[in-house]
């Protein structure tokens, strides 16, 4: 079982970039991640293909169950 903090940004061009961060610390925090957020805007120091990141859009924990079968 894998988890996953996806943090998504809104960008200049109007599109959604995405951060995520492999095994966050629980439970999450939502006033730590949205101080996060804020800090990683102001720092403009991500650029994505469709601009730099303008706004906070939301977060996720992602919970991915992965099953592995032996065939041979």
């Amino acid at each position: 079982m894998a988890k996953t903090l996806e943090l998504q940004f809104g960008t200049e061009f109007g599109k959604t970039a995405r951060i995520s961060v492999d095994n966050p610390k629980e439970p999450v925090d939502e006033e730590v991640v949205k101080l996060s957020m804020a800090q990683i805007i102001a720092a403009d120091i991500f650029t994505t293909a469709s601009g730099k990141l303008v706004a906070s859009k939301g977060a996720r924990v992602v919970d991915r169950n992965v099953t592995d079968y032996e065939l041979a």
